[in-house]
């Protein structure tokens, strides 16, 4: 069975290139939730005054990969602990949220959250917030793929590439496929 799931971990072209790479997921569509506004452009989302994150929406099949996995990973590749930034990206549109379909998924999500704080993973609070889902507004075409089609670009190579091969030194790790 396909299922959805809505993260934000700071720009969405560095989100999608990491799920793009989870055996088990199908689709990653880069857009824009958690804001005021219908149908928001990249340039006012980049200008802060939306209320938008950048967000995935990702669609997975949940006989290959679980939520939870799909959790660790957006956790561990990202830093879930600074607020509305990701590294050199800053402002409200950079922040780690994520949008749950229903209770259990928030369930899950507090669980994962605790696990990570109980393990010593971050030496700082969580600060990603925990949304019910909300509309989804999709991403203009010239965001979709990006790091697939620009992996060249001084910020594919110096922000994405690294986020990928940390996501596949995680995979090796543990039990993620």
């Amino acid at each position: 069975m396909i299922k959805q799931a809505y993260f934000a971990g700071g720009c969405f072209w560095c989100t999608e290139s990491i799920f793009q790479r989870v055996d088990g997921v199908v689709n990653v569509v880069p857009g824009y939730m958690g804001g005021q506004i219908k149908n928001p452009a990249y340039r006012e989302v980049c200008n802060g005054n939306t209320g938008h994150t950048e967000t995935v929406k990702i669609s997975y099949d949940q006989e290959k990969v679980s939520y939870g996995e799909l959790l660790e990973i957006f956790f561990l590749t990202h830093d879930p602990t600074t607020v509305n930034r990701q590294g050199n990206d800053i402002g409200t549109q950079y922040r780690s949220a994520i949008f749950y379909n229903n209770l259990e998924e928030k369930m899950q999500i507090e669980e994962c959250i605790k696990n990570l704080l109980d393990k010593g993973v971050y030496d700082r609070p969580i600060v990603t917030e925990i949304n019910t889902e909300c509309p989804f507004y999709e991403a203009e075409v010239e965001h979709h793929e990006y790091y697939n089609h620009h992996k060249e670009q001084p910020y594919c190579q110096f922000v994405i590439t690294p986020k990928i091969e940390k996501l596949k030194s995680i995979l090796n790790q543990s039990s993620i496929s």
